[in-house]
């Protein structure tokens, strides 16, 4: 898991999406001064400040954080990080490595669950062991003439893969707000700290704590009795909780 590695791709959508929401929202309050185009970019090119983007983001209006798309890479998550984080479908676009085109004989590598790494070494070679075994079984099958498309289906869920995700700063706080939830699995909860983190340090207005972190840190748990019953403290940052919760690996983050 100290393996894998996430980074924005269009940095510049951040920017891009701050002034976008900041000009959407000013048009709502404005559109009875607007004459004309030029008025228009007048109004679009208007400087603004972090504390405005701060304000805005915070309010009810969510449709003013849609008008940039922010494209984000994680290298090295297993296929069971990516059957988790599809299930976010709305405004929110993935591309993964295939297993239909993509032969990984002699190429396979593998997540290893934070409880297996931070276990006793014995353990992680058991795990290692029995993984590498079940792609020895894909090998050999594809020896035999079978396809790797065909031979995927041997493919274990812990099998590295990339995996590019492109969602609106509203989706992305959706899912952020969701998966760095403590009742997600450990590698969820890892890969979306580690993105928040980058997004976080492109703007700390826009990607806060209180409008980014679990429902625990902005209010309070909304699973009731299947809280994990451990809040996360109101103002820690993205790399504080990463680091707290995951010892040993570091933060990481955009290269």
């Amino acid at each position: 898991m100290n393996r894998i590695e996430t980074c924005v791709l269009n940095c510049y959508a951040v920017e891009e999406a701050e002034k976008n929401m900041v000009f959407t929202a000013r048009l709502t309050q404005r559109g009875h001064k607007i004459q004309s185009m030029k008025d228009l970019m007048e109004l679009y090119q208007k400087s603004y400040t972090g504390e405005t983007v701060r304000t805005i983001s915070s309010l009810p209006h969510p449709a003013v954080q849609k008008f940039a798309v922010i494209t984000v890479a994680v290298v090295g998550a297993s296929r069971r990080f990516l059957a988790q984080i599809t299930r976010h479908q709305n405004e929110t676009k993935f591309m993964s490595a295939s297993l239909q085109y993509s032969d990984y004989a002699g190429h396979a590598d593998f997540v290893v669950p934070y409880e297996v790494l931070t276990a006793d070494p014995s353990i992680r070679d058991f795990y290692l062991k029995s993984c590498r075994e079940a792609m020895s079984a894909y090998e050999k099958l594809e020896t035999m003439g079978i396809s790797n498309d065909s031979a995927g289906y041997l493919a274990l869920q812990s099998l590295r893969n990339i995996l590019i995700i492109s969602a609106t700063p509203y989706q992305w706080k959706h899912m952020i707000g969701q998966r760095v939830c403590r009742r997600n699995t450990e590698e969820t909860r890892y890969v979306l700290l580690k993105i928040w983190d980058d997004l976080y340090h492109l703007s700390p207005q826009l990607f806060s704590p209180e409008q980014t972190g679990p429902f625990c840190q902005r209010d309070c748990c909304k699973e009731k009795k299947m809280s994990c019953t451990q809040p996360v403290p109101k103002d820690m940052l993205p790399s504080e909780l990463l680091l707290q919760d995951f010892p040993g690996i570091g933060k990481g983050g955009c290269p």
